[in-house]
């Protein structure tokens, strides 16, 4: 029952607990320490979610009205543009997640960002792409969202179905 949510905030270290000895030299077949503490972040990930959802439909309608300038502009042609439109919630978190800072704009006001699981390294925009695109395809299908989020609700260091098929881990900024 040890850092359970009874016992009030996360009183540990960096890492989880139960690692039974010394770090491994690093060399061929070592993954890395443990993943980092992600005491807390999945209500924090729900909430910053919701906050993403207000951004993401900003960064939609400054692209809907790029585009359609641009449409105006040359006659009609970059209209054809607006098929990336429902593609805008994936570009606005592979920008954000795969930059420097490694976290959507509602990530960072919670306090949360995104990491490889097993090294606690950055992740490039592709995954990030990636990773926001099976979140969608979850969230799309009812039973899938429900396996997706009950597995970050069973699981101790709370990564969802999405965060290990890209061994990925939200956790909370240092």
């Amino acid at each position: 029952m040890a850092n359970s949510w009874q016992n009030g905030p996360y009183q540990g270290g960096p890492y989880q607990s139960g690692y039974g000895g010394p770090l491994p030299p690093s060399g061929p077949g070592w993954a890395g320490p443990p993943v980092l503490v992600a005491h807390g972040s999945l209500s924090r990930r729900f909430i910053a979610y919701l906050l993403d959802i207000l951004f993401i439909f900003g960064f939609s309608c400054l692209l809907w009205l790029a585009i359609s300038l641009l449409g105006v502009i040359t006659f009609g042609v970059g209209w054809a543009l607006y098929a990336i439109l429902p593609a805008s919630g994936i570009l606005y978190s592979a920008i954000t997640v795969g930059g420097p800072r490694q976290s959507t704009l509602g990530m960072r006001m919670m306090g949360l960002r995104a990491v490889r699981a097993t090294t606690g390294g950055p992740i490039d925009w592709i995954t990030a792409g990636v990773h926001a695109l099976l979140f969608y395809v979850a969230l799309s299908t009812f039973l899938l969202w429900v396996l997706d989020i009950g597995i970050g609700v069973v699981r101790a260091d709370r990564r969802m179905g999405h965060d290990l098929v890209l061994d990925l881990a939200v956790v909370r900024e240092a």
